[in-house]
C-alpha cells in the first residue's frame, strides 16, 4: 500500500508519498509554485484516485485544479469554475473546501467558498453551481468576517443520507439542511459567542472547523473561537468538551476515520497570542469523545514553539491503525502511523502550510 499526502502550502502544492511504513517519505517539488492552496480533496470513488486543488493566484484568481495521474498532469478549466450569477453581486475570492459527497452520488462535489457559499459540481469538479438555498438565506447580510474571511470552510455530507449537509462558516456558525439545499437552519445551540452581545445568539458563531464522528454519523465535534464541543444529535445541540484541554481556543478538529469518540485537537493560547499551549508542540487526543484528552508529542520537535496549526492543517488517513498528519506554519510536516503516539517528520521548511490530507491507496 502506498501513503499520498497532500501538502497544500501558501506557495504551491507538494505531494508525499510513503511505501508501506509511512514513517519515510518522499516530497515532490511544488505544484502550482507562487498560488496558495487552501483546500485539497481525494476522490476515491472512481476507477483511479482523483486528486483536486483549490489554488489561488493572485493574477488569475481561484480555482479548481484536477489531476487523475497522482499530480503528473492537471485539468485547469479556461473559464472560472466556481462563478456567481450576475443577479447576486459578489466574486468568488478564495476556495476554503472542497468534498466529494457519498458513493452512491457519483460525480458530485461540493466546495465551499469566500465569500460564505456552497456550490455543487455533478461532473466531479470540473464545474460547480451555487446552491442558492444557502446563499439566498435571510440571515446571510448579517454573517460576519473572522480574521481569516468570511467563508463557508467545513462541508459534511451525511454517508447514508444525500439530502442531509452540514455546513460551518466563520462566522456564522454551524447550519444544516435536510433536503439537499434547498433549505437550512441555524445549528447552534450550546455554542457560546462571547464577543456578541448576547453569547447565546441563534447565529453568528466563529467557529473554526466541524469533525464527523467516524462510526456515529450523527455525532460532532467543533472547534469554535473559544469553546470545543460535541454534539450527539446531528447538530441540533452542543456540549463544551474543554474541560481538561489546557485551552478551548484553536482552529483543528479531527475525527478518527473509524473510531467511534477517537479525536485529535491543537489547542493553542488566546487571542492576543495564539501559541502553542506552553510553547510546546503537542497534539491532543480524546477516546472518550472528548471527556478526557491526553498530550501526544513524541517524535515532535522538543523546546519552544511558535508556529500554530491552521483549521485544515491536520487529518486522518483510512488506513489501520490510523495515520495523523499536521502542517504548521514555519512549514514542518509531522507524520504519525499508529494514531498519534509517536511522530515524524516529513518536511520541513516548506512554505506555510495551508491544508493537509492523507490517504492510503
Amino acid at each position: 500500500m502506498t501513503e499520498l499526502l497532500a501538502i497544500g502550502t501558501q506557495k504551491g502544492l507538494f505531494l508525499a508519498t510513503s511505501d508501506d511504513d509511512r514513517q519515510s517519505w518522499q516530497v515532490s517539488s511544488a505544484h502550482f509554485s507562487m498560488q496558495a492552496v487552501y483546500s485539497v480533496a481525494f476522490d476515491t470513488r472512481g476507477p483511479s484516485l482523483r486528486v483536486l486543488a483549490g489554488v489561488e493566484s493572485s493574477h488569475f484568481g481561484p480555482s479548481v485544479a484536477v489531476s487523475d495521474d497522482l499530480g503528473t498532469t492537471w485539468q485547469e478549466p479556461d473559464k472560472a469554475p466556481l462563478a456567481f450569477p450576475p443577479d447576486a453581486g459578489a466574486a468568488v475570492e478564495r476556495v476554503w473546501q472542497i468534498v466529494p459527497a457519498g458513493p452512491d452520488q457519483p460525480g458530485v462535489v461540493y466546495a465551499g467558498t469566500q465569500p460564505s457559499a456552497l456550490w455543487r459540481s455533478e461532473d466531479g469538479g470540473h464545474t460547480y453551481q451555487l446552491i442558492r438555498g444557502l446563499w439566498d438565506h435571510p440571515h446571510r447580510p448579517d454573517w460576519g468576517a473572522g480574521f481569516g474571511g468570511q467563508a463557508v470552510h467545513t462541508i459534511l455530507p451525511h454517508p447514508t443520507d444525500p439530502q442531509r449537509i452540514l455546513v460551518a462558516m466563520s462566522t456564522g456558525g454551524v447550519y444544516r439542511t435536510a433536503d439537499g439545499g434547498e433549505t437550512w437552519a441555524p445549528a447552534n445551540e450550546g455554542i457560546k459567542a462571547y464577543f456578541l452581545p448576547d453569547p447565546w445568539p441563534e447565529f453568528g458563531q466563529c467557529v473554526h472547523k466541524v469533525a464527523r464522528d467516524g462510526a456515529n454519523p450523527d455525532h460532532y465535534y467543533a472547534q469554535n473561537h473559544h469553546g470545543v464541543y460535541r454534539s450527539t444529535d446531528g447538530g441540533a445541540s452542543w456540549q463544551s468538551i474543554a474541560d481538561t484541554l489546557p485551552a478551548d481556543f484553536g482552529f483543528a478538529m479531527v475525527a478518527h476515520p473509524s473510531t467511534s469518540g477517537t479525536i485529535w485537537n491543537f489547542p493553542l493560547t488566546a487571542d492576543g497570542e495564539r501559541h502553542p499551549v506552553d510553547l510546546m508542540c503537542r497534539v491532543f487526543r480524546s477516546t472518550d469523545a472528548g471527556t478526557t484528552w491526553e498530550p501526544q508529542h513524541r517524535g515532535l520537535p522538543d523546546g519552544r514553539y511558535y508556529p500554530v496549526v491552521l483549521r485544515d492543517a491536520m487529518c486522518a488517513d483510512n488506513a489501520t491503525p490510523a495515520g495523523v498528519y499536521v502542517g504548521t506554519r514555519a512549514g514542518d510536516v509531522f507524520a504519525s502511523r499508529d494514531e498519534g503516539e509517536s511522530w515524524s517528520t516529513v518536511a520541513a521548511h516548506l512554505p506555510d502550510v495551508l491544508c493537509v490530507r492523507a490517504v492510503q491507496v
